[in-house]
């Protein structure tokens, strides 16, 4: 039976936690207004991923001549015998010993991890999950970690309202005449692949940096001037002259307004619990880590540590120290949630 539903009522983090605890083997389809991609899963890990949008064999030719690896030529040839074979590009490369296959799963993991952390974006879309035999690729085998990617996905979510609505993975740039004298050696690196052709997604991939990291460092160019959004014209079709007519407001109108008005309320409130959803679950993370940080204070000193701050002084996702105590026998580390009262019902342990 097939897992199915809407990402407003079940998102993507608690279903990537379901797929990889259950250890499930399968495709997990997701379909959003920019894109349709599957997600592929072997034992609940991550084993490839195909968008709609973007055909990967494409980005992967392109990159590959552009770092250099590849001629023009070589991928031209390449390109036609994979029209008639149905093979993947990257397998024939290999093959041919015209790439190195490690290579090739460096740019292909990095890819992967690219698709499915931009759906955490996703502010809503539909998806099902299939359960069904997943091909290995014997010639070049790839299984991500479902949880770094999951991790990953949850802090470009926190760290990308920084720069949301300045820049997009298809955002092509393009130079400007500037001083760059000023600019720092990873702006300098970066500016380096603006090309008026790469979007951000390819410039990602060269770089093999993250997301975030990238486009912040893209974001800051474009606040000193350096470069600028590469202009795409629409074609707009000629339209015989409207008459002006004064603008008079209907009362026709008003139940439309009043059913948008609920709708963006509904969308808001799925949203706040999205959100406390990532929080609760980086919360749970932490305490993980400080619990195994703790156990292996106590194997090496034969005692638990007097307070937190020998290891770390980070606070919960909600600005609020994490609780601890300890006694001779036992010990325990807590996170008093959103309404931070301890012995609450949203208290995290």
């Amino acid at each position: 039976m097939a897992l199915e539903g809407s990402l407003k009522d079940f998102g993507l983090a608690d279903i990537l936690q379901l797929i990889f605890f259950q250890r499930k083997t399968g495709v997990l389809t997701l379909e959003g207004q920019m894109d349709k991609i599957r997600l592929l899963f072997i034992n609940g890990n991550i084993a490839g991923a195909e968008s709609k949008r973007r055909i990967e064999a494409n980005r992967l030719g392109k990159i590959l001549v552009k770092k250099g690896i590849l001629g023009e030529e070589d991928l031209q040839v390449v390109l036609d015998e994979q029209r008639s074979s149905n093979a993947r590009i990257g397998n024939l490369l290999v093959k041919k010993g015209i790439v190195q296959k490690e290579q090739i799963v460096e740019i292909i993991t990095g890819q992967i991890k690219e698709t499915v952390v931009q759906i955490f974006g996703w502010k809503e879309g539909s998806y099902e999950f299939t359960p069904q035999e997943v091909p290995v690729d014997k010639d070049i085998p790839l299984l991500i970690d479902t949880q770094h990617i999951l991790m990953e996905g949850l802090r470009i979510v926190d760290e990308w309202t920084l720069i949301e609505g300045k820049i997009t993975l298809d955002t092509v740039f393009t130079k400007k005449a500037a001083d760059i004298r000023e600019l720092t050696e990873e702006e300098r690196e970066i500016l380096s692949l603006v090309d008026g052709e790469n979007d951000v997604s390819t410039i990602i991939d060269f770089t093999g940096k993250d997301d975030f990291s990238i486009s912040k460092t893209l974001v800051s160019l474009i606040e000193k001037g350096i470069i600028q959004t590469k202009e795409v014209l629409p074609v707009i079709a000629e339209a015989p002259p409207v008459e002006s007519r004064r603008a008079v407001f209907s009362y026709r109108f008003l139940p439309i307004l009043a059913i948008l008005s609920a709708f963006l309320l509904s969308l808001f409130s799925v949203f706040s619990s999205s959100a406390d959803t990532f929080k609760r679950f980086r919360a749970s993370e932490a305490i993980d880590d400080l619990r195994f940080k703790i156990e292996s204070y106590k194997f090496e000193h034969d005692s638990y540590p007097e307070s937190l701050d020998l290891f770390s002084k980070r606070l919960d996702p909600w600005g609020k120290p994490y609780i601890y105590k300890h006694n001779d026998y036992t010990f325990i580390v807590l996170s008093k949630g959103a309404d931070a009262q301890e012995g609450t019902s949203d208290d995290i342990y």
